[in-house]
Formats: C-alpha cells, sequence, structure tokens
C-alpha cells in the first residue's frame, strides 16, 4: 500500500448503513471533503428501512450502492463491502467505518501519510475516534501490541503513533495484500467481537498502528466502553468470543489466556451491575451452548444468494 511515484495506492472507502439517514448523511459528507479523497466510495445497505439506500444513490460521493435483502450485521456488511472493494474496484487499501462515523477532512490523508513515512509495510492503520463532546471513544481504542519489539515501537513513536494487536471498525485503513493473506471477516458473527477478530487475524503476524493524527468522530448514543449494559446482545458477546478462543487463528495460546482472562472478568462486572440480569444470564447460557457446538458458517454459505456472493467466489479463485 506503500505510494510509488506516480503510482498512488488506489483507496476504496466502505460504509455500512443499517437505519441512521441522517448520520449517514454526515458520515458521507465528511467522507466528500476529505483533503485526500477516496477513490471509490461502497455503502453496503444492510436492508434499512428508512431509506438510507437512496440517501446513499443521490450522494455524489457514493460510488456504489450494494442493497442487501436481509440486514447481515456489521460483520456480514464489512465482509461484503471488503470483498467488492477488492473484487471489482481493485483496491490497494480498504477503508472501512459504520454509518454513524464522521471522519475530519484530513482523517484519510494522515492514515496515508504514516503508511509512507512507517518503514515496513503496515496491515492495518486505526484512526483515533472521539464521542461527539470531543473525549477520545472508549469503545474504539485500539489494542497495544503487547510483544512489540523496541524498534517497532521507536519507528511508531517518531511518527506520533503505537503498535496495536487489534481495533475496531471505526476508521482503519486495511492493506488489501495482508486482505489476500488473511481472507475477509467472519460474516456469522453478526455483530459484536467481528472486528476484534478479523483485526488480530490480520495483525498477528503483520504490522499495524494506532495514528492518532487521523480523527474522526463516532457519534453513538452514548459514551461508553463494551462493559455497557449491551442485553440480548450480550448473546453474541459470549459466543463470539467462543469462536474467537476456540475456533479463530487470530490470537496466539498466550494472547488467549490474557485475553480470556480479562473477557471474563468484563462478564462478571456486567452481570454484577445489571438492571436486567435474567437476559443476560440467558445470553450467557445460549451463547455458551451454541459457540461450543459448532463454529461459525462460511461466508459462502452466510451471504448466499445475497451480492456478496460472486464477490467471495471471485476472491477465493484468485492465485494464491
Amino acid at each position: 500500500m506503500k505510494p510509488t511515484p506516480g503510482n498512488p495506492p488506489r483507496i476504496v472507502a466502505v460504509v455500512v448503513a443499517w437505519n441512521r439517514r441522517e448520520l449517514l448523511t454526515q458520515c458521507l459528507d465528511g467522507l466528500a471533503g476529505q483533503t485526500r479523497p477516496a477513490d471509490a466510495v461502497i455503502v453496503v445497505d444492510n436492508a434499512s428501512t428508512d431509506g438510507s439506500g437512496d440517501i446513499a444513490r443521490d450522494h455524489p460521493v457514493v460510488t456504489e450502492v450494494i442493497t442487501m435483502p436481509t440486514n447481515t450485521g456489521g460483520a456480514g456488511g464489512f465482509t461484503t463491502g471488503i470483498a467488492a472493494a477488492m473484487a471489482r474496484q481493485r483496491a490497494d487499501g480498504i477503508w472501512i467505518m459504520d454509518d454513524d462515523t464522521v471522519p475530519t477532512s484530513t482523517a484519510l490523508q494522515a492514515l496515508l501519510d504514516t503508511a509512507r513515512l512507517y518503514p515496513r509495510e503496515l496491515a492495518v492503520l486505526a484512526s483515533r475516534a472521539d464521542w461527539s463532546d470531543g473525549r477520545e471513544h472508549p469503545m474504539n481504542t485500539p489494542r497495544n501490541r503487547l510483544d512489540a519489539s523496541p524498534r517497532e515501537k521507536a519507528d511508531a513513536a517518531r511518527l506520533g503513533c503505537r503498535p496495536i494487536r487489534s481495533a475496531s471498525f471505526v476508521s482503519i485503513l486495511i492493506n488489501a495484500e495482508a486482505v489476500r493473506e488473511c481472507g475477509l471477516p467472519m460474516a456469522d458473527y453478526f455483530l459484536w467481537n467481528d472486528d476484534f477478530e478479523y483485526t488480530a487475524r490480520l495483525l498477528r503476524h503483520h504490522e499495524g498502528l494506532y495514528v492518532p493524527a487521523s480523527r474522526v468522530r463516532h457519534l453513538t448514543r452514548a459514551f461508553g466502553d463494551s462493559g455497557a449494559d449491551p442485553g440480548p446482545r450480550f448473546y453474541q458477546e459470549v459466543r463470539n468470543k467462543v469462536w474467537l478462543f476456540t475456533r479463530s487463528r487470530a490470537l496466539t495460546r498466550w494472547e488467549k489466556l490474557i485475553y480470556g482472562a480479562s473477557t471474563l472478568r468484563r462478564w462478571a462486572h456486567t452481570l454484577r451491575t445489571s438492571g436486567n440480569r435474567r437476559v443476560l444470564s440467558r445470553g450467557l447460557r445460549t451463547g455458551l451452548r451454541d459457540g461450543l457446538r459448532a463454529g461459525p458458517r462460511a461466508n459462502g454459505r452466510v451471504l448466499a444468494g445475497t451480492p456478496a456472493e460472486s464477490d467471495i467466489e471471485a476472491l477465493a479463485k484468485e492465485p494464491a
């Protein structure tokens, strides 16, 4: 993804949208205002019912709208968008974000400047995500790379960055070569931990950086991290974490021990402080049961009959 004289990287932005048309408009306006514009913008409309698809089709920055027949969650949406960026838009880098993310005007330029100045190839570059009041959003703070070498830390620090082990899907730039090597996100995660699993998989054998100079606003309704009471979505948190720790190749054994212990502490805190423990207890039981019973289905099966099917097949046929 490093630019060469006369041959800048082709960057394709991917936005996943579902029933937030006002925020989607702000997101697309932010993409339109970039000092270094994306070369193409794909919006994956996850079967919205509020006219989000029409907003995207009418916006001048949008190159393509992919309309899904059903809501495939963030995991299915990003799998679809990344596959399209790779198979049909010839992306060198894929810049992904949710529809409630509003990039500042220099967000992409800062990521590309860092990629250009860093001495080695990077698989993932993550922006700083702020909430509406300017505080850094704890939901999107990337995990530090605990085993980063002194050289990696020094090279990152010279650019005002730090090495990371995983990141959220709120404004990250992914190297297309890493996608070819490591594959697509797992669509069957639907939501929760899909970004943890995928970015950790990309970064297991590759470098990634947190780039605070690249700023976006993540306009969630509330300020908080993943420890907030998730209600019925606790099922996906539990099932997907079980999949991550038992089925994915994203983490090493020692990382599974560290992150597994952290997960158990967070689950205990969430259950203890919840006002609806019955719902969370049910999610814990069924999530453990389903996560241990079987692993996530292949993307081709989850997204069969959707616009993503042919792109996933095309990528699978690419020479290794």
